[in-house]
């Protein structure tokens, strides 16, 4: 029985492979070498948008391949035309979300914990009248986001529009993060209180 589950994991693995491969190409995603597929991601790219995802990246959509399970697979979504995304190589990301009506930037070997949510943009208007039916993108706030290089992102934390976080840094599970994090800083509980730098 054992050896029956060896083999069909084993050909699940290189179905996701192929199949994760062909997905990302077909909604002309540019991918690097040697990526891994988990699962299958969600792709949304908006005409005339860009994603890109460098070499080795690894995407997790499959709730058995992560200790905490994901609650849902890897989505990458461009919003606006000229908008972009770019996960740098060696990333892993567990059930993310990234949303980009600008620009989404994830730096290399940067470790994006179980269903945490990156976007650069409100989404919706925030003056009042007719704020659910706006679609007008200038009275809709947009700012790029950028996370850099070895970051570590805890779960269920939402990185929102116009932050940037330092090189090294640790962002604690369940983090709304709408201020800058400095580089090697260890930020839990509350962005405003700084714990500790990394040694």
């Amino acid at each position: 029985m054992e050896t029956l589950i060896k083999i069909i994991n084993k050909c699940r693995y290189w179905y996701w492979q192929l199949a994760g491969t062909i997905l990302v190409k077909l909604h002309g995603v540019n991918i690097g070498k040697k990526c891994v597929f988990y699962g299958l991601p969600i792709i949304s790219r908006f005409p005339g948008s860009n994603i890109t995802i460098g070499d080795g990246v690894v995407l997790c959509s499959d709730a058995r391949f992560t200790a905490l399970g994901v609650n849902h697979p890897v989505i990458l979504r461009t919003l606006r035309k000229e908008a972009e995304i770019v996960i740098n190589s060696d990333s892993g990301l567990s059930g993310t979300t990234i949303c980009a009506a600008k620009s989404v930037t994830i730096g290399k070997q940067t470790l994006i914990g179980a269903n945490v949510s990156i976007f650069d943009t409100d989404f919706h208007a925030l003056s009042p009248g007719n704020r659910r039916f706006c679609n007008d993108p200038v009275k809709i706030p947009t700012e790029p986001v950028r996370v850099e290089d070895n970051v570590f992102i805890g779960t269920n934390s939402l990185i929102c529009k116009g932050v940037n976080i330092g090189e090294n840094s640790i962002i604690g599970a369940g983090l709304a993060v709408n201020e800058n994090a400095v580089e090697l800083g260890i930020y839990v509980e509350n962005l405003a209180k700084e714990i500790k730098y990394v040694c």
